[in-house]
């Protein structure tokens, strides 16, 4: 399927109406001070880079951040060579940052999805991983990204839809830092209409991708499907979403706070005894946050149910626990229980 290019529309007349909202978001986010003071005080110095893939958030984006410190941007684009039209998105990234007089950085990277891995979360996992490590060769301080208000929204139905607990529940955040670099999503609050009836006013042109409206990818259904549906019956539903998801994240963080207590006293690794003077949902707390603090790994929800039934039952010293958890196992050892990587 071909790119689409959205055509540039007659020149308009600039007014005070005519402001682009990421601007204003990228303006009022909380630690923008120190961009906005770097760029002050040189006007070499290279403070931020925008993940621009060519579509309307990240082009939106880039104009924003252009427009706030101006010579102070970079913009990395990611090729994931998935899809046919992956060299005309390059090929339109590369004409509007000639145009804006921005550095421009392309990289490739693998995408490819392991057997049983998801598609989309092995793309994601690329791409920050590619992100980062340009970033860092760069020199650069932050990455912009340009998910929006519509994106948190499918992000928390696409949780619900899976079960997810507090920390799927919480979404994207707005800060977050993966691989040595910190990241930032200034326009969670704003709703990506706002964003394409901007560029379309101002007549800057974007890339629609193709398999945004491949129906075959859950996220793409809850788009088409469920989005419209929800702003016919509840108009302020990016909102009050969003409310939710800040109290699933505050929520999160109490239980991580807990879990970092827990782990002090039952150990690293976990000792059976002190698990077992603790409560259910504690034990599964703690043991959730020693897996993937110490091992990086998430068990399943029938996974850590089975591993607090083995725990429960290990009350004879001839009992064993050898359980598949994540990509590993979890064994007991004597009066501990100990995490075994796979080979």
């Amino acid at each position: 399927m071909a790119v689409s290019l959205t055509p540039k529309p007659k020149p308009v007349k600039p007014s005070a109406a005519l402001v682009n909202p990421a601007q204003v978001a990228l303006a009022t986010f909380s630690g923008c001070a120190s961009l906005c003071g770097a760029a002050a005080t040189s006007a070499t110095t290279v403070s931020c880079a925008v993940a621009y893939s060519g579509g309307a958030d990240s082009t939106a984006l880039l104009h924003a951040a252009c427009a706030l410190w101006p010579g102070q941007v970079r913009a990395i684009h990611v090729h994931h060579g998935l899809q046919t039209a992956a060299d005309q998105f390059e090929a339109n990234c590369r004409a509007v940052c000639a145009q804006l007089k921005v550095p421009l950085d392309v990289i490739k990277v693998n995408a490819k999805h392991a057997a049983g891995e998801s598609p989309e979360d092995a793309a994601r996992q690329a791409r920050y991983m590619g992100l980062a490590d340009a970033a860092l060769a760069l020199g650069v301080s932050q990455v912009l990204l340009g998910q929006h208000a519509d994106d948190q929204v499918e992000t928390i139905l696409l949780a619900l839809s899976r079960g997810a607990g507090l920390a799927g529940l919480s979404a994207m955040p707005a800060v977050f830092e993966r691989a040595g670099m910190q990241f930032w999503r200034p326009l969670l609050d704003v709703p990506g209409a706002c964003l394409r009836d901007w560029l379309t006013q101002a007549g800057h042109a974007f890339v629609d991708d193709p398999s945004n409206t491949d129906e075959r990818y859950t996220r793409n259904r809850i788009r088409a499907r469920l989005l419209p549906a929800l702003a016919d019956a509840f108009p302020q539903f990016r909102q009050t979403f969003a409310r939710s998801a800040s109290h699933a994240a505050q929520a999160q963080v109490l239980l991580d706070e807990i879990a970092a207590q827990d782990l002090l006293h039952v150990g690293s690794p976990p000792a059976i005894k002190a698990l077992q003077a603790l409560s259910r949902p504690r034990q599964a707390n703690v043991l959730r946050h020693w897996l993937l603090v110490c091992h990086h790994v998430r068990p399943s929800a029938a996974q850590l149910a089975q591993l607090l039934d083995q725990v429960a039952a290990c009350t004879t010293r001839g009992h064993q626990i050898h359980l598949k958890v994540a990509n590993g196992h979890v064994l007991r050892a004597v009066s501990h229980l100990q995490w075994l990587s796979p080979i």
